[in-house]
């Protein structure tokens, strides 16, 4: 790849910077897809002890990648966005990738293939951190940034996800016992 090749990536990725997701952070400012990505990064990181079988330098990959669609639609929540959304940023994304140079182009595409697919440890590790920094980016924001259905949603979401390690379980009730008592102490 030349260097307008990479410079040309960068630009278009850069957008995730700006493209604010419906959660904020702890003083209240609207997250940016960015940040969301570098610390589901960060907790992939994190866990490579804890998944000795699993490729976390993987995992990290995935992680970074994996709103790159975003740059194109911006972030949906994930209980508002439909089919068609989907649809949409899949078909742009997959048209973004395919213009890149034919390394990249196929190293991302084997990615985003294997994360769609769910099959292997690293795919699931990649998607139950998707959910679950969602979950703890929630509970460390204002309560008064929820919205209505969040309440609930904090208390239910991602524990199918997380059902096929016992860690990450562990670490999914954890989040919950921070869910209920951010919510109790609020009442």
């Amino acid at each position: 790849m030349d260097a307008r090749e990479y410079l040309e990536i960068l630009h278009t990725a850069e957008k995730l910077k700006d493209a604010t997701r419906h959660c904020t952070t702890s003083r209240g400012r609207k997250e940016s897809v960015a940040e969301h990505s570098w610390r589901m990064s960060l907790m992939a990181l994190l866990l490579k002890s804890e998944f000795p079988d699993a490729d976390m330098d993987k995992v990290v990959k995935m992680c970074i990648i994996h709103d790159l669609g975003e740059c194109f639609t911006g972030d949906i929540a994930t209980f508002i966005k439909t089919d068609a959304d989907r649809k949409t940023e899949d078909e742009l994304l997959q048209q973004w990738v395919g213009s890149m140079p034919g390394e990249v182009s196929a190293d991302l595409s084997a990615l985003f293939s294997e994360m769609e697919a769910q099959q292997t440890a690293e795919a699931k590790i990649y998607k139950a951190l998707d959910k679950l920094e969602a979950l703890i980016q929630h509970n460390e924001s204002p309560l008064e940034t929820w919205s209505e259905n969040e309440y609930e949603l904090n208390k239910t979401y991602a524990f199918d996800t997380v059902a096929f390690s016992d860690w990450l379980t562990d670490l999914r009730k954890a989040v919950l016992e921070d869910t209920i008592e951010k919510q109790n102490a609020e009442k």
